[in-house]
């Protein structure tokens, strides 16, 4: 890392439209690569469903680089973040206690691959920061990270940025040292969401706010371009210091040369996608500075490239090209095939994963699959939330709080949404192994159990409630779902019934904020056949992201947690299943849709319900077929 430097002011350009660059001068022609969001999917391997039929991974991305890298005479290699979890290889066989003797397999992927620097994500964090730290040292790449300081001394807790000497050649051959500053930027909720990891351990910043700082510190090092690995979406919105998608503020920063987004598991530029102000996907610019974002799961590799020229004041970036390169050009062609040197480096963590996952825990004479767990009180939802209840009775057993009626929330991970129509949990009728406990619960989220009222409990179902678009009587094949807000903000509260009414508008914005305050969707709220009064007490399983603020809920009050685990819900699932009796997939009904006279609505969903029949007619439903981009299109009637 780069010793204190006083801060200067920088005023140079450094950012030109992607037209045609200078003539005339030196020219460097600069390729950056970016990886993001690679979720732990090393190898082209699904270890839910025990087939090789991954349509994304490192693995393919891999081979991408290698090409990108032979295309160009200067090729530096970043990753963005979120990379340590996300799959059974990453989050089991990479703990020690499973009986892996090896560094982690994701860490020995990209030491492989040979990144120049690497950036954080939010989920980086999700294990502990001794057990990151732990497998950071691993690495042979640095590792970035300026918004994020220990809380005891407040000193920054990681490098704030890197420092990369380079020597560059330019289009005549000559050769030029640069150096290339990069900052590493995550999303200041960190300290949120990993509250029971991170709690008095660290503190975060606001990104917009921390690169304001940096930049002229890197410049004042010495730095010819600065980049950001920048672990935040594109949206808009007003720049403030919790800003979580951050891109469109940071690119009006001064100093910053380029940007590598991420987080959201978007693409950009993105050529068929939504306009976005201040963005420009023709050129892949954010307020006219360069940027790419390579979506989720290494599905993209983002490709930046900058032609650089020298002036009196430095280096500047004369014209760029960006572009997210897809392991599958279109959803009927060939994928990119996997690298084959990376796939035989990552063997022995394979085998020993397949081995892990393979434990059997029990059996399910039903299929638990989430197509359908937006439309109806769903089994695999109600298996995870009876297994959250029993823990959280057996831990206040002896307590105060033990004669309160337990309430559980649980919400679908796997719906589809940015990460494609192949994104849903499908587990068959049959055996029950951990990777299918692990496929149900498929964050290392720790069990949280607090105290609620029947207020909080109502508003809790309001905003779970909001993830639906307002449906309008006698109206057919209106949309059912608020693309805006992902399926894992649909939260499911087992142990109470109810009913959502989409004739009324949804009180909460996706962002969380009130968008109709006098708006009610929750109707016919009951516990134990009476109905629920705001002054009824609970108590509420729910996890660690959710209790503490995740998404676009409020943390809950600190004096009303009674417990604060640190086993993972993915595990005390695991238990339940290998303790019970054989999973029937019957379901006591918690929730359903009002009535609306006369209208239906289409829900997309993954073309895989279509081996369940049954379930599909039992809605009253009708397949009408696929969209362009794979999913079924499911149209559901609403006047039952």
């Amino acid at each position: 890392m780069i010793g204190e430097h006083s801060p200067v002011e920088d005023t140079r350009p450094h950012v030109s439209t992607a037209g045609r660059p200078e003539t005339g001068s030196v020219q460097i022609d600069l390729r950056l690569l970016e990886t993001t969001d690679i979720h732990g999917n090393l190898l082209p391997f699904n270890y839910y469903t025990n087939q090789s039929d991954q349509p994304h991974s490192l693995a393919r991305v891999a081979t991408l680089i290698a090409r990108a890298r032979r295309e160009a005479r200067n090729c530096l290699l970043f990753d963005n973040g979120d990379f340590l979890q996300g799959t059974p290889m990453s989050d089991l066989t990479a703990i020690p206690a499973n009986g892996w003797k090896g560094d982690n397999p994701v860490i020995t992927a990209m030491n492989q691959l040979g990144y120049d620097a690497v950036g954080l994500g939010n989920h980086e964090f999700n294990f502990g920061l001794d057990t990151l730290r732990r497998t950071l040292a691993q690495a042979r790449f640095p590792v970035t990270c300026a918004n994020v300081t220990d809380r005891a001394s407040g000193k920054p807790a990681f490098a704030r940025f890197q420092m990369l000497e380079r020597r560059l050649e330019d289009r005549a051959g000559n050769a030029h040292d640069l150096r290339v500053a990069v900052i590493g930027l995550v999303p200041p909720q960190i300290t949120i969401w990993d509250r029971t990891h991170l709690c008095d351990r660290l503190d975060s910043q606001g990104i917009t706010d921390t690169a304001r700082r940096i930049v002229p510190i890197a410049r004042a090092a010495g730095a010819d371009l600065i980049v950001a690995l920048a672990h935040t979406g594109i949206e808009t919105g007003p720049d403030r210091p919790d800003q979580e998608n951050a891109a469109l503020s940071l690119a009006t920063v001064p100093g910053i040369d380029a940007i590598l987004a991420g987080h959201s598991h978007r693409v950009f530029p993105a050529p068929q996608g939504a306009p976005i102000p201040g963005g420009d996907a023709q050129t892949g610019t954010l307020y006219g500075t360069p940027a790419v974002m390579a979506g989720f799961g290494g599905s993209h590799l983002g490709v930046l490239d900058l032609t650089l020229t020298p002036g009196p004041e430095g280096w500047r970036i004369a014209g760029h090209r960006a572009e997210a390169r897809p392991v599958a050009p279109n959803t009927a062609g060939p994928r990119v095939p996997p690298d084959p040197v990376l796939c035989s480096v990552l063997d022995d963590a394979h085998y020993h994963t397949l081995k892990l996952v393979a434990q059997p825990l029990n059996s399910t004479k039903a299929p638990l699959h989430s197509y359908l767990a937006m439309t109806r009180t769903d089994p695999m939802l109600q298996l995870i939330n009876r297994a959250k209840t029993q823990a959280l009775e057996q831990a206040v057993r002896g307590t105060v709080d033990e004669g309160l009626p337990v309430l559980s929330a649980t919400a679908p991970f796997k719906t589809g949404g940015r990460a494609g129509p192949q994104y849903y949990t499908d587990v068959p009728a049959g055996p029950l192994r951990l990777r299918h406990a692990a496929d149900l619960y498929s964050f290392p989220n720790t069990l949280v159990g607090a105290r609620i009222d029947g207020a909080r409990l109502r508003d809790w179902l309001e905003r779970a409630a909001s993830c639906f678009r307002l449906i309008v009587p006698d109206r057919a094949d209106q949309m059912l779902c608020n693309s805006l807000m992902p399926g894992h903000a649909f939260d499911v509260i087992d142990g109470i019934r109810y009913r959502i009414d989409l004739t009324q508008p949804p009180r909460y914005a996706p962002d969380g904020s009130i968008a109709n305050p006098g708006a009610s969707r929750i109707v016919d709220l009951e516990h134990d056949g009476a109905p629920v009064t705001d002054s009824d007490r609970f108590l509420i399983a729910t996890n660690s992201y959710r209790a503490f603020g995740g998404g676009s809920y409020p943390a809950l009050p600190e004096p009303d947690i009674v417990l604060q685990g640190e086993t993972p819900v993915r595990d005390i699932l695991a238990a339940f299943i290998r303790k019970g009796a054989p999973v029937t997939g019957r379901v006591t009904p918690t929730w359903s849709f009002a009535p609306v006279p006369g209208a239906s609505t289409l829900h997309l969903t993954g073309p895989g319900l279509r081996a369940y029949p049954q379930e599909i007619a039992d809605l009253g439903a009708t397949d009408l077929g696929d969209t362009e981009t794979g999913f079924m299109r499911l149209r559901l009637p609403l006047g039952r």
